[in-house]
Order: C-alpha cells, then structure tokens, then sequence
C-alpha cells in the first residue's frame, strides 16, 4: 500500500481503510466511556485534554490529533493504543535490528580481537527483573565483566542510563549463572554514528559525561588492560565488508566552492566526543583505518 500517489485508485483505497480504522477506535473510545457511565468532560479531567479532542476521537478525527493526546484519552478509558510502524521494505523493526545487528557484529569483532570472550543476546531474569543485554563480554585474565549496550537511536536518555546501571547491577549475577565469577563489571554504551544522535549528544553532553566519561581512546585502552571499572560511550558503524566500523556513520559527499580547496577538520565521530570531554584531544583520536572502539 505504499508508495501509492494522491489520485490514485490505490491511494483512496488506503485512505478509505485508514478512516475505517479511525471510526472503529472512535466507536471503541466512545463504548469504553460510556461503560463507565462517564461524561466527555470526565474523560476530558483524566486525560488534560480538550473536550474537542474527546469529541473529535470519537466521531472518528483520530488523523486530526496528535498520538500523546490519542494516547492520553484511550489511557483514561483503559483502551490500549498499538502502534504498529511499517516501512516499504517491510518491517519497520526488520530495518533498525539490521543496523543492530551490524553494531553488535563490528564491537564483537574488536573484542574477539583481544582476550575477550564476547556473549551475544544475554538474557536475565532475575528477582523480578528481566531483560537482555546485547554483548556480555568475559575477560578470563583479570576476571572483568563487560556490560555493552547497542544503541541505534539516543531516543531517551534518563531511561537509557537507567537501563544500563540495572544491568550493570545485575551483571555479577547474570554472569555466575553463565559460570562467570566476575570481581570488576564496566559498562559501555556502543551509539550508532549518525548526525542524530552526535546532536542529541550534544543536547545533553553535561548528563553524559558525568555516567560516561571514557571516550572511544580510553575504551580502546582499557579493553587491552582492564584496571578496576570502566563506563565509556564510543560511537560505533555497522560492520561493512570491506571496512570495519570507522567512527564514521558513511562517506558524505561536500561540494567545494571554486577557487578554494577542502579545509581539515574533525570528523563528524570526535565532534561530540570533543563535546563530552569539554576540549580537544587532537592527540587521541582514532587514525584511520582503526575501529571506533
């Protein structure tokens, strides 16, 4: 159904079963509500929104709201909203765990390139708690554990970081069960090298500075010789065939004007480790041809 054109007969019948869509949710909002014996003005207390939404939701104008209100007035009448996202190659999920994968490929491939022992996809449950941890890694010699956490999108920050202590918590647990007796767990975050999240980084460098000081450098450094502890975040490209993760999120082509020639400058995977650090480290950063990490 995509890629079908304003006009097009394919076109309207998408819209036609979009709007049928629409008027069941406004009809399921509606029934929710009045189960209740509510009125519009006491969904409209619940869910902070106007009774105009309320009313339009329910004649069926979901495409004339924004989802946190759509969210918000189904929330009031206990009705759950699934978005289910789709992109013209398939799933849409399909598509971001690629990139994942390709991520988790590249880190896996600069820990087996040491003493590191890496497990993939590690899941826990524990005293309640579940989850996955994308790469468990095991350092026989010094007995560390390394928590690493693969980001594509920085989406959520105070939630990322809450995510990655909880595993780093539970890591000395979760790794016992695997037969690994850890005495020191680090923990790293792997973010995708894309324009996005160096902005994203940008917006919030103070918060990540203070639970990831190490840079790429350091991590490179502390995965030869664990000492004590480590938290790092290291920008990360998908493994490639013929090139291994650079720090670079692809070759961008620049247009020179005529008359001058291309000036140096940092590539776009130190800007906003320079950001982290607060100043920069010429000195320190990865020569090319080296992985990010």
């Amino acid at each position: 159904m995509f890629g079908k054109r304003p006009g097009s007969r394919g076109y309207a019948d998408l819209a036609m079963i979009l709007r049928m869509d629409d008027v069941r949710l406004g009809a399921l909002l509606r029934a929710a509500r009045l189960r209740r014996g509510w009125r519009q003005s006491d969904v409209v207390a619940r869910a902070g929104v106007s009774r105009d939404i309320v009313s339009l939701l329910e004649r069926g104008g979901a495409a004339y709201v924004r989802l946190g209100e759509l969210r918000a007035v189904a929330a009031a009448v206990e009705v759950a909203v699934d978005v289910r996202t789709r992109w013209r190659g398939g799933d849409g999920e399909r598509l971001v765990s690629a990139r994942h994968s390709g991520m988790a490929e590249s880190f896996t491939r600069v820990l087996v390139g040491g003493a590191w022992e890496p497990h993939p996809e590690v899941s826990f449950s524990i005293w309640g708690e579940r989850g996955m941890i994308d790469i468990l890694a095991w350092h026989p010699p010094t007995r560390t554990l390394l928590v690493v956490e693969i980001k594509t999108e920085l989406v959520d920050v105070g939630e990322m970081l809450g995510t990655l202590d909880r595993k780093r918590r539970l890591a000395p647990k979760v790794g016992a069960d695997l037969g690994l007796l850890a005495r020191t767990v680090g923990t790293c975050v792997a973010l995708l090298d894309t324009t996005t999240n160096h902005r994203r980084l940008r917006d919030h460098a103070a918060t990540m500075r203070a639970a990831l000081p190490a840079d790429g450098p350091q991590l490179r450094a502390w995965l030869n010789a664990p000492t004590g502890p480590v938290a790092a975040l290291t920008f990360l490209s998908p493994a490639a065939p013929a090139r291994l993760g650079l720090g670079s999120s692809g070759a961008r082509r620049v247009r020179v004007p005529k008359g001058r020639s291309p000036e140096p400058g940092p590539r776009s995977g130190e800007r906003a480790q320079e950001a982290l650090r607060g100043r920069p480290d010429r000195e320190s950063r990865p020569r090319t041809g080296q992985p990010a990490v």
